[in-house]
């Protein structure tokens, strides 16, 4: 929802009523992320997309008719790769999409989560994708101290706790994901299925080190979603006008900052110093954090070095082995612009589990592949 939020809020706001469709689940090579929405609005037009264009017009006309009064559905698109084209899903793979009737009756919280998320305060949508009737569409937001909404017309508090502590701990991780419980809230039963968006501050990009491929690093960063900041002991060159890409430019030791500022377990460190008064002591720190990636910039010969000096201080084999570096992937590389698509490349590796090779030269389903789906009931 997060894509299509401002519209669906314009539309919200004049009381209107609109049509929405959010893929809730995917598998094999389905192109869009659970999460992604499409809005068809009270005139007509549309917004937002959930298949890259392949199944985009039956889904026009299914939120057409969802928004004009017809029952939210769970419905699944998808074919195998093999006959994919014949049917329209050109990249196969299989989507399980909700389509429900939103205004200002069926979502009265959406102009408090909208604002949640512009504020970047997390919160968590949880909606009932399949479910007996009286259940269908209902739905909780959560946040880490509250919960509004209803679910079950004449309360199941059990269903309400453990789907509250269920989707606060995917929050936490910012993650999104379908979940299944009982009637009372029993786990591990399939009874009822919610579809749990969670809307968590951007993760962040930490640059240490003020130099011209901070700058192209940054503003890739940005582009991915990272809130970025740049930190450099030298006031003279971490400067906003050098980085006007980046969230906030920190003059501080990098040590320092970094052992100070708030990180999680999605952050990215990206250190471009190749400098060792700075990049040890930092390394000292980063690799004993439960961060997301860790990547330094420099020759082998330098890199040896750094290995070597952290040896020294006594760090482990295990936490030396979480050390990116000579950062990036090689992809030859050469400008500060692709050296930044080369460490944004082995970023996204990192978090998808992605291999780095051609995807012409492996085998297997373009995405990392789900275990196989249930039929959608």
């Amino acid at each position: 929802m997060r894509d299509v939020l401002d519209q669906l809020r314009h539309w919200w706001d004049q009381g209107a009523e609109v049509g929405l469709a959010t893929v809730v689940a995917t598998w094999s090579s389905a192109p869009r992320q659970p999460g992604a929405s499409m809005l068809v609005g009270p005139d007509g037009s549309a917004a937002g997309s959930v298949s890259g264009g392949c199944v985009e017009g039956a889904v026009y006309e299914l939120a057409t008719e969802v928004r004009d009064g017809g029952t939210p559905v769970l419905q699944r698109y998808g074919v195998s790769d093999d006959d994919a084209f014949a049917v329209g899903l050109t990249c196969g793979g299989i989507i399980d999409l909700f389509v429900e009737r939103v205004d200002r009756d069926s979502f009265p919280e959406l102009s408090a989560v909208a604002d949640d998320i512009r504020a970047g305060w997390p919160v968590a949508v949880a909606t009932v994708v399949q479910a007996p009737p009286d259940l269908l569409g209902r739905r909780l937001v959560i946040g880490p101290d509250a919960v509004s909404g209803t679910l079950l017309a004449d309360g199941s508090q059990r269903l309400v706790d453990a789907l509250r502590d269920d989707a606060r701990g995917l929050l936490a991780q910012g993650r999104t994901a379908v979940l299944h419980y009982g009637h009372d809230g029993e786990r591990r039963v399939d009874d009822i299925a919610v579809f749990v968006a969670s809307y968590a501050p951007r993760p962040r990009m930490i640059v240490f080190g003020a130099i011209d491929f901070a700058s192209a690093v940054a503003r890739i960063g940005s582009f991915l979603g990272y809130r970025v900041t740049v930190c450099d002991a030298r006031p003279i060159f971490a400067t906003r006008q050098r980085f006007p890409d980046a969230d906030e430019v920190i003059v501080e030791w990098p040590h320092r900052y970094l052992a100070g500022t708030e990180t999680d377990e999605r952050t990215v460190i990206c250190l471009l110093t190749h400098d060792p008064k700075f990049d040890v002591p930092l390394l000292e720190v980063a690799l004993r954090m439960p961060l997301a990636y860790v990547g330094a910039m420099g020759s082998r010969r330098t890199n040896d070095d750094r290995l070597r000096r952290l040896r020294e201080l006594g760090l482990t084999e295990t936490e030396l082995a979480r050390l990116r570096a000579p950062i990036g992937l090689d992809i030859g590389a050469r400008t500060p612009e692709e050296t930044a698509v080369s460490v944004a490349a082995e970023i996204i590796a990192a978090r998808w589990g992605g291999s780095g090779l051609p995807l012409r030269s492996a085998d297997g389903p373009i995405h990392a592949a789900a275990t196989a789906p249930e039929p959608a009931r």
